[in-house]
């Protein structure tokens, strides 16, 4: 089988199409009747997935409450919508700096990613689909990428998509989710 490689365009130009369709979409009273997660794809077609189960919303809570106690003087966020070079992806979690919130202002979807984006895996994701969504919020301005495995386990990936034993941004947060 044959690689293809697909040259997305640059993330600038594709933030204001991603701006533009997303508020598009927030004011379309059919797609606010879609029960299911939302997503675009570059060409600002939707994308639904069906809801998470309820393990991965518990991983979800307890990320996002780790990631509040852990580094208060930020903002963290559930279901992100973020511009990417792929259109709009949503991350499970995401944390922000006070001076990066100030950046991101009160759009309906941030123009590039807070510094942390977490994503929970769910039992349908698969290893490709993962790595693309890392790269994409690295791409996107993201300084590390967490990735909660569905047993808890955390992997944290930093610039070049490199694999990190452990959070620069937040040392402190647990390499293993315990769900109570």
């Amino acid at each position: 089988m044959s690689s293809v490689t697909i040259e997305l365009p640059p993330q600038a130009t594709q933030t204001q199409f991603n701006l533009r369709r997303w508020a598009e979409l927030l004011a379309d009273p059919e797609v606010a009747k879609i029960e299911w997660r939302v997503e675009t794809d570059r060409y600002g077609h939707i994308v639904v997935m069906p809801p998470p189960a309820p393990k991965h919303g518990s991983f979800q809570s307890r990320i996002a409450f780790l990631l509040q106690t852990l580094l208060p003087d930020g903002r963290t966020i559930t279901e992100c919508p973020i511009s990417t070079a792929d259109g709009v992806k949503g991350a499970d979690v995401a944390w922000a700096s006070p001076e990066r919130m100030a950046e991101l202002g009160s759009h309906s979807c941030f123009p590039r990613s807070p510094e942390i984006c977490v994503e929970v895996r769910s039992p349908d994701n698969t290893d490709a689909e993962i790595r693309e969504k890392t790269a994409l919020y690295i791409d996107a301005g993201a300084k590390e990428v967490w990735v909660c495995g569905d047993s808890g386990t955390m992997s944290f990936f930093g610039m070049g998509l490199s694999s990190l034993s452990a959070s620069k941004l937040c040392p402190n947060f647990p390499r293993q989710i315990e769900l109570r």
